[in-house]
């Protein structure tokens, strides 16, 4: 009992003094956020086809990046530079026709990719002069490295089994050496499939390709499910690469 005959409560069984505002926020401790799921990765599958051939592969690769979760495939096609005429009298405007859809890659986008996979036909060993000129309107990219530490693949096309399809994409890694960007070759991650001896079957362990031939022949099951393989390759690796070696 306090003092005055029981009418008040002693100090120590009076109500403690609430905390002033700014006490009580010091006090909040909110609770802890939801993981945020990881951004997808993007890889780019950037490529040139006058008669649709590199164009198949590059579907195939396309499907490869999606089939992994957490990736996005975006397929890009590179500027053309002959004049319609010419493909005219090259047979290649049907070609043309079947790929308006697919948006004109341009070059001040590429430093939002993670990764890219470049598709061309071979000219001479080397890569078409259309896929060349779409490198080299990239020099402002190069001269800050802005696509530095990306990786890169390559997936050709030949008319012949000689026509280049190692060097074609050796020859091209020149483009991303200057651009200090990483090559990815498939080396022969594709298993058995690598080994195939009973039909005719291109691609290297520099990445996929396919035998032209005169134009008719387009690329067999085999040569498509490469290119597949290699899409699902790369995306797995770049998703390791943005998102940590535990990504899955």
């Amino acid at each position: 009992m306090g003092k005055g005959g029981g009418c008040l409560p002693s100090k120590s069984q009076r109500d403690p003094l609430p905390l002033p505002p700014h006490r009580r926020d010091r006090t909040y401790i909110p609770p802890p956020a939801a993981p945020r799921p990881p951004r997808p990765v993007r890889i780019y599958v950037v490529f040139y086809s006058m008669y649709g051939h590199v164009r198949l592969l590059a579907r195939a690769v396309q499907r490869g990046v999606g089939s992994v979760p957490g990736a996005l495939g975006i397929l890009l096609r590179v500027p053309e530079t002959l004049p319609r005429a010419v493909l005219a009298r090259m047979g290649a405007l049907k070609a043309a026709a079947e790929m308006e859809e697919i948006p004109v890659a341009d070059p001040g986008g590429l430093p939002d990719a993670d990764g890219f996979l470049f598709g061309f036909p071979a000219r001479y060993g080397a890569m078409a002069a259309q896929m060349q000129a779409f490198f080299d309107s990239t020099a402002p990219l190069c001269r800050h490295q802005r696509l530095a530490g990306k990786p890169a693949g390559f997936f050709v096309s030949t008319g012949t089994q000689c026509g280049g399809q190692e060097t074609t994409a050796w020859a091209a890694i020149t483009q991303l050496a200057h651009h200090g960007m990483l090559f990815v070759p498939i080396g022969y991650t594709f298993g058995e499939g690598m080994f195939e001896m009973e039909e005719l079957r291109g691609g290297s362990p520099y990445g996929a390709g396919v035998f032209a031939g005169d134009g008719t022949r387009p690329p067999s099951e085999v040569e498509l499910a490469l290119a597949e393989h290699q899409g699902k390759y790369m995306a797995t690796l770049v998703k390791r690469m943005v998102h940590g070696a535990d990504a899955s």
